[in-house]
């Protein structure tokens, strides 16, 4: 097994940038390559790596030491771009010094800006989009033999279910497991759909396969990760189709520009919400089964998944997770917006009373499940009475935690084709400190119930704070800081009483 060393599972700011590390040294090449965005593209760095060691590359922390540097991007805020463009700046001064140096772009940001970073703007030698990671040590050696590389093709089929991916957690505790790939939600905002191309789900055998040899090598959390895990569908070895939706047939095998194309010139967005007529067909899997699958592993394995869509969260989903103790009471439910016209122009494809009533079923079903979204503010249109839509949604579900953003265009989604983005930056930025604010209230009411309680907590490792303190998450993935003890160790359960707690930590001891 090849364990890595890292800071932190959590993919938060002070991850942005993470170079990939393999505990393995030798005489081979050296590859460097940092992480940018969600979880998806940290796993999908795991896969790049496990490609390119079997052709005899190993990785660095020093990127002055590398022979390849790789860059995995993200496209879906701007200030990763501009992160990303940094940093290949930075790259550049190196090249200069080191004409053989190989500097590459893979992720969502290749199959957009692929003529900006090769021909105009000059700044890499490999562009590789997220179905082409296969085709790297092809395209490295036609860098080395003097020409430029490009594959941005997005696929229907690629799923990397056959690829053993090296783990980037350095605890050897907690993984990502890829169940879907590419999204089939044309949300307004997003480039997901064009640059991950269409949706498609992943064997649940490799699935089941990977969790177990995981748990075998001693881990004892998997996340299963897509971009909406909700739509994870599959029958008889072949792919279900994840929803029915208004596209035209003919559009189905489109990508990149021509898909948006297609979208803004031919045809409405789809209007309807999630199409579950499949869940029942037999002898197919969905998301409900396999969470099920996974979790029978061992009742020692916690399950974790991100991310969910509320158009798409089943009740069955719901009596799964209260059903088997070690799927974590846990749900990332992105609301966007509470607003339902600017939830329609997001092009969500449910309103705020869809949204609020898959809420109150977790509430009903899971009592105490913890959920975090996701939230925009000043998007296209909205007035200030649909901005206190989105604050009296917050009130309604009491988040646990939530990522928050102002609305920054980005080019080539639907939105910039459709609407003018018109409102004032600094009305969105105080619309941003007005959810924030509200959110660490949240955060602080929700956190409170602990207190007085006993939570079960998978330890981690030593806090960063100090090697006297252990940390680890409990079931409903809030942090838990408690003394060191003789009684159990990292990749243990320990069951810790909380005393105390800050504003996001809970502060305890075991018991």
């Amino acid at each position: 097994m090849i364990d890595f060393k890292l800071q932190d599972k959590t993919h938060d700011e002070s991850r942005q940038g993470e170079a990939l590390v393999l505990d393995k040294k030798g005489d081979g090449k050296k590859l460097y390559i940092e992480s940018y965005g969600c979880q998806m593209n940290f796993a999908d760095s795991e896969i790049v790596a496990s490609i390119l060691s079997e052709t005899g590359f190993e990785t660095t922390s020093d990127y002055q030491t590398a022979d390849v540097i790789f860059i995995n991007t993200c496209s879906i805020r701007e200030n990763a771009e501009q992160r990303v463009r940094n940093r290949l700046s930075q790259f550049g001064v190196e090249k200069r010094r080191n004409p053989k140096l190989v500097v590459g772009v893979l992720g969502c940001m290749a199959e957009r800006l692929k003529s900006k970073f090769l021909e105009e703007e000059k700044l890499v030698d490999v562009v590789v989009g997220p179905d082409a990671y296969r085709d790297l040590p092809k395209l490295i050696n036609e860098v080395e033999d003097g020409r430029k590389a490009v594959n941005v093709i997005l696929s229907r089929e690629e799923t990397y279910a056959d690829i053993s991916p090296v783990r980037l957690t350095g605890n050897g505790i907690s993984a990502f497991i890829s169940i879907t790939r590419g999204c089939d939600n044309m949300c307004s905002f997003c480039v997901v759909p064009f640059t991950r191309g269409r949706e498609r789900s992943r064997d649940p055998k490799t699935i089941v396969n990977e969790a177990v040899q995981l748990f075998e090598q001693g881990y004892r959390e998997v996340t299963l990760l897509g971009q909406n895990v909700d739509s994870y569908h599959w029958k008889d070895g072949q792919e279900v189709k994840s929803k029915a939706d208004d596209l035209q047939d003919d559009m189905n095998t489109l990508t990149g520009d021509a898909l948006l194309e297609a979208l803004v010139n031919k045809t409405d967005l789809p209007e309807k919400r999630g199409d579950h007529s499949h869940d029942a067909i037999e002898g197919s899997v969905n998301f409900a089964q396999l969470m099920a699958m996974v979790a029978e592993i061992s009742p020692e394995l916690r399950v974790r998944f991100s991310t969910s869509h509320p158009k798409d969260i089943t009740d069955e989903v719901l009596h799964t997770i209260a059903k088997y103790d070690n799927i974590c009471n846990y749900i990332h439910l992105p609301v966007q917006s509470g607003n339902s016209r600017i939830l329609k122009l997001m092009n969500r494809t449910y309103d705020r009373e869809w949204y609020m009533d898959r809420v109150d079923a977790i509430k009903r079903i899971i009592p105490g499940c913890a959920i975090s979204t996701d939230i925009i503010t000043g998007f296209c249109t909205e007035t200030e009475e649909e901005h206190q839509d989105t604050l009296s949604m917050m009130d309604h579900v009491v988040y646990s935690f939530a990522y928050q953003f102002a609305y920054s265009e980005r080019p080539g989604t639907l939105a910039a084709r459709r609407y003018k983005d018109d409102i004032p930056e600094e009305v969105k930025l105080r619309r941003l400190n007005e959810v924030i604010q509200k959110q660490q209230e949240g955060s602080h009411a929700y956190i409170k119930n602990f207190v007085g309680k006993t939570v079960k907590v998978l330890v981690e490792g030593f806090s960063k704070k100090s090697d006297k303190e252990y940390r680890g998450r409990n079931d409903e993935n809030v942090m838990v800081v408690f003394p060191v003890t003789d009684t159990v160790k990292p990749g243990e359960y320990a069951n810790v009483l909380v005393e105390r707690c800050t504003i996001a930590t809970l502060i305890g001891k075991v018991v």
